[in-house]
């Protein structure tokens, strides 16, 4: 799949292309959500930069980290830096941490019901 030059399905860092690939093999019934949650961060943002850090994915612009996709046992999480200073009428991120805030999902019709795209978008 390619979105403005972009490969999103590889990644341009080996370290998190080879977490890709084991989140393949070893979960698959993670890696489809957890590959839709990656293009929508680069859907919004083509510029991001990706590395592996605290064991998942995370995305920078300018050397900001703005946001990590971890993997979970029981679920994906997707973890904004900022997290509560973000619009969130719905009351859908999770977290008590001084700034971060985080959705969980555990299939891909999460991805649909937590309206990720809204906050991606706050996330910068």
């Amino acid at each position: 799949m390619k979105n403005r030059g972009i490969m999103i399905d590889k990644s341009n860092n080996e370290q998190v292309q080879k977490f890709l690939d084991e989140v393949l093999m070893f979960d698959t019934e993670k890696h489809t959500p957890l590959i839709e949650l990656r293009e929508i961060v680069f859907n919004i943002y083509p510029q991001a930069q990706e590395r592996m850090m605290y064991g998942g994915i995370m995305f920078s612009m300018n050397s900001e980290d703005f946001c990590g996709l971890f993997v979970r046992k029981n679920h994906i999480s997707l973890e904004f830096s900022y997290g509560t200073g973000m619009k969130d009428p719905k009351k859908l991120l999770e977290g008590t941490g001084k700034f971060r805030r985080h959705l969980k999902f555990k299939n891909n019709m999460d991805i649909k019901n937590k309206d990720v795209t809204f906050f991606v978008k706050q996330a910068i």
